[in-house]
């Protein structure tokens, strides 16, 4: 018998099974890369961890490139001397630190109960101690995140930042070298008090030469994106500045 697909139910018939199908292979690709995802995810962290230490594969001023995937682990393991995850007022060490998922940390610390986890990775650079945090906030259209590599005193070291999608030639301009450069020298602490760092317009130091301001002039035509970050560097680090006050 002939079947008849002028049917409505023919039509949602053969759209059901083509979903179930079509669902199936995309779960069975998932699980067969799965593992793939995943260590690469573990590298861009590491790659990450290692850029804002100043770990790099840059070479001109204005690159941004990252230790290779086939060496990160080996560079992860050689300058990255501990790794910590900090919990109320516990120190706890974690070699896997780095895999804690800072943004499902903040959502549950939205109960008073939880104890929210910050990871920490302590590192060396030419024979100095180097501490490293994560950040993360929300730019202009979507998530903005980062590392910022810091002295015991709180003084940036190094940076990296990233975007989702922040807009070309603009907030997306947060992850060039010439944005992040200017970071290294600011510190977080004034008289002992913990003091953000904000981007800011017309701060008339445009080559970031005052370290003292608090400042860091911000990218033209990216203001939104500039006050995320901003407010993701204040309400990140903030959290930290416990740990620091005892390294001192």
């Amino acid at each position: 018998m002939a079947i008849n697909t002028e049917k409505n139910s023919y039509t949602v018939i053969f759209a059901i099974v083509m979903v179930v199908i079509v669902g199936s292979i995309l779960a069975g690709l998932f699980m067969l890369f799965r593992p793939q995802i995943e260590a690469n995810e573990r590298f861009e962290k590491q790659q990450n961890i290692l850029y804002a230490m100043g770990i790099n594969k840059n070479t001109g001023a204005n690159d941004v490139v990252f230790i290779p995937t086939t060496e990160v682990e080996g560079e992860f393991q050689k300058y990255i001397t501990r790794q910590v995850v900090l919990q109320g007022d516990e120190v706890i060490e974690d070699d896997e630190a780095f895999l804690i998922d800072i943004k499902k940390e903040a959502t549950k610390a939205a109960d008073p109960d939880y104890k929210r986890r910050l990871p920490l990775f302590q590192g060396q650079v030419d024979g100095k101690d180097v501490y490293v945090v994560p950040v993360r906030g929300k730019g202009l259209w979507d998530a903005i995140w980062g590392f910022v590599a810091m002295d015991k005193d709180m003084v940036i070291q190094g940076v990296y930042f990233d975007h989702k999608g922040e807009t070309p030639g603009l907030g997306a301009e947060i992850k060039q070298r010439y944005f992040m450069d200017d970071f290294q020298g600011e510190g977080f602490l004034v008289d002992g008090q913990f003091a953000p760092i904000t981007v800011a317009k017309g701060n008339n130091d445009p080559k970031n030469g005052n370290k003292k301001d608090q400042e860091v002039d911000a990218l033209a035509g990216a203001t939104i994106t500039g006050d995320g970050l901003s407010a993701m560097l204040k309400k990140d680090i903030r959290l930290y500045v416990p740990y620091f006050k005892t390294l001192n």
